[in-house]
Parts: C-alpha cells; structure tokens; sequence
C-alpha cells in the first residue's frame, strides 16, 4: 500500500514536491537498509538462544499497526516541511517494525524443508496469499480513502487503520508457523560484528550476489511502475476511478498464475521459468508505450500480461534464496538462514525505494505541479506524457538488466537436490 499511494498522498495532498517526497521515502527505505543486515543477525542469534526466530516476528506485527497509521496521521495545519518530516520519522519506525518481521520471515523457508521442488511450492502458495492481499488493499484502499469524503486526509487515516490493523493481525498469525528448537551457545556479538558478517556472506557466496542483484533490479522496474499506477489513473486515463480497475489488472492475474508458474519450474526448472516470466513482464510493460499514442482502456491487457510474469518473478527467485542458503550451509555451516535473510531484504528494500525515486524524477523533469488537498493542480500534456514512460519504458530497461546479471547464476536442481542427498541439515533444523 505505501509503494501504490505513498508518493501520490505526500505530493497530492500534503503539498510537497515530486523530488521531494522521492526523496523522502527513499531515505526511510535507506534506514531500511542500514538495519536489516543487523536483524537478520539477532534473529540468528535469536533462534540460537531460544530455538525459534518467533520472538522477532510478534514484535513487528504488534508494532507496524501503530507505526503505520502515524504515517498517515499528519496532523491538519502543517506545512510541506513539517509534513513530510512527520511521515518520513513514522515511515522510518514503520519499515523497522515490518523488519522485524520480514527478515526472520524470509529465512524460514530454507529451515522448513530442504527440497529444489518443494521451496517452490512453497514459496508459489505463499506468492498466492500475497498478491490476494495485494489485490484486496489495493482495489479496496481507493474506496476506503473514499469514505472521507472531500477531507482526503481523513480517507487515508481510515485507510491506514483498516490496514494497519490487518496486516499486524495477519502478520501475528504467520509468526506462529516460525518452528522451536533446542537452545544452542551463542558468541557474543555487536553491530559492527553483524555488517560483517552480512559483508562475509555477499562476498563468498556468487550465486547469491547475482540473484540478489537481480532481484533488486526488477523491485527498482516494479516498484516505479506501482508508484505510478495513481498517476497513470488520474492524469493519463483522466479517472480517479481507474486506479481500482488498474490495480486489480497489475495484480489479479497473479493470483491464477502462481500455481501455474510451479508447474513450469518443475518441469523446466526455476531458472528457466523465471527467465521467461521476466520477459513476459519486461514486454508487457513496453507494449504500454502505446499510451503516449492512444491511452485507454486497452492497456489493461499489456498490464494484466506484466502481472502474469510478476508471479513468476516474486515466487521463483524467492524459491531460489533458500537454494542458495542450503548452497552455503554445505561448506559453511547452518545457522545463517537470517544473515542472508537480512541482506536480501535490504537489497530488496532499495530497489523498491529507487523505483519510487526514478518515478519522482521522470515527474520532476516533466513538470509534475504538486498540490495540497482540496487544491487540485492543473498539469500540462508534458506532465502526462512523463507519467507514461515510468509505467512502461523504465520498467522494460530494468528487467532486460536483471535478466543479463541473471544469466550467471549457476545453481540448478541438481547442486540442490545432490546437496540434500548429503546433508539434512536445513530440514534438520527446521523441524527439530
């Protein structure tokens, strides 16, 4: 919800400037990356010192709910400066509580079961569950914002807390999957230990380098084309109402499409299907070009299109990580599930950060004209046609990148499978 309406609330209704609230969220998502590498490493020693990683994952969904209404609770009566530090200082508090939980989170899979095929189904239904809760925020975030009426500010405080209090109940509900184990002696440790330690893994493990590099370029491509949904709805297609229609077109078909994308990895293999799903979506969202021409209702269909190679894109490269884990675990030992977790969420969390910052400066250069709520701005024919390539051509470039760092990547099935023929290890821990 903040990467589809984040950028549009501070320039749309608090006033700020397109490069300003980039700027903005960029730096909430920098602090992002600065603690993640440092959670994953408490969540190993964590899991070392209680058996599980759970503890981590209730805090941040008993915390996000209130963080993430505070994000959306600005105060009537502030000014553009004031306003966007009280949402940079709750969005900040608000990515440390989803942290919390989101990087123990990612680690699981590789302790839960230690097959090539079975991480993907596992990771496919769960890709399943997200882009249903994705479609269900984002079709039904519009109509609750709604519910405000002519005060925008009060619609996305009731948007807030509706979601705000779904997403730590649910969040709570899922840290209840994080396995126990025995109690094992851990060695003292400190920040500058756990960056380390964080540097250590990127810099011995190949494989994962290049899937994380390749995972983030395509969150940069997705994230800027999420960011600019709202605009496209309101400036391109000229509706407000459009962004539902838009939004359940960039990810309804995902909910179809996840479980076919396991039925391909197990017969072609992940790497293969991956492949082909990153170019479904990088020439379904070149096809949106077309905008600058006709824009209409037609570009539901690219659109749905670039969703149905977004399945394959978020569940296989996540079935991919504990792979890689596994890969390591074989000569370097278990126990660093939420080290690799830690990076990878904070590799992740800038590619999402920058893709809302290319959005800003595609709007900044085309003359984007912010405005306050109730103050509508009125924007020229190049504002609009700045708009279209961020959701289209930018996207494109990015993934074609990805694809070419992902064509080194050197694991398949039979470096997992083989490995898993040796060591139970991860599975092992995982259901001890």
């Amino acid at each position: 919800m903040p990467g589809l309406v984040l950028i549009y609330y501070l320039s749309d209704t608090l006033g700020i400037a397109a490069l300003a609230a980039g700027a903005l969220v960029t730096a909430a998502k920098v602090w992002d990356v600065i603690i993640d590498p440092v959670i994953g490493a408490c969540s190993d020693a964590s899991l070392a010192r209680t058996g599980s990683r759970r503890r981590f994952m209730v805090l941040g969904g008993l915390l996000l709910p209130l963080f993430f209404i505070l994000t959306f609770a600005v105060p009537g009566g502030l000014g553009p400066t004031a306003s966007g530090s009280w949402v940079l200082l709750a969005f900040m508090a608000t990515a440390t509580a989803f942290s919390l939980f989101q990087v123990p989170y990612i680690a699981l899979p590789a302790e839960l079961t230690p097959g090539y095929d079975q991480r993907t189904a596992l990771l496919s239904v769960r890709v399943l569950v997200l882009s249903l809760a994705i479609l269900l925020f984002g079709a039904c975030g519009p109509a609750l914002r709604s519910l405000g009426g002519e005060d925008e500010a009060l619609g996305y405080l009731l948007m807030a807390l509706v979601a705000g209090v779904l997403i730590g109940a649910a969040m709570l509900l899922a840290s209840r999957v994080a396995p126990t184990g025995p109690i094992r002696p851990v060695e003292p440790s400190n920040i500058a230990l756990n960056y380390r330690q964080g540097y250590a893994v990127l810099k011995r493990s190949r494989p994962f380098r290049l899937l994380l590099a390749c995972f983030a370029l395509q969150g940069l491509g997705t994230g800027v084309m999420l960011a600019g949904a709202q605009y496209v709805a309101t400036w391109v297609l000229r509706s407000e109402g459009a962004v539902t229609f838009l939004f359940i077109a960039l990810i309804g078909p995902a909910v179809l499409i996840a479980p076919i994308c396991r039925i391909i990895a197990a017969r072609i293999g992940k790497e293969r299907a991956f492949i082909r799903a990153s170019a479904l979506y990088g020439v379904a969202a070149l096809a949106l070009a077309g905008m600058l021409i006709a824009p209409g209702a037609w570009i539901y269909l690219p659109v749905a299109l670039a969703d149905a190679g977004y399945a394959g894109m978020q569940s296989l490269p996540m079935s991919m990580l504990p792979d890689v884990i596994s890969h390591d675990a074989a000569t370097h030992g278990q126990g660093q599930a939420g080290i690799f977790g830690g990076v990878w969420t904070a590799g992740e969390t800038t590619g999402m950060a920058l893709g809302g910052t290319a959005l800003t400066l595609v709007l900044a250069a085309s003359g984007y004209v912010q405005s306050v709520a109730g103050h509508a701005a009125r924007q020229g024919i190049a504002a609009a046609n700045g708009i279209i390539p961020s959701f289209s051509l930018v996207p494109a470039l990015f993934i074609a990148i990805s694809l070419l760092v992902f064509a080194r990547y050197p694991l398949r099935r039979g470096d997992i499978d083989t490995g898993s023929a040796h060591s139970n290890a991860p599975h092992a821990e995982g259901t001890r």
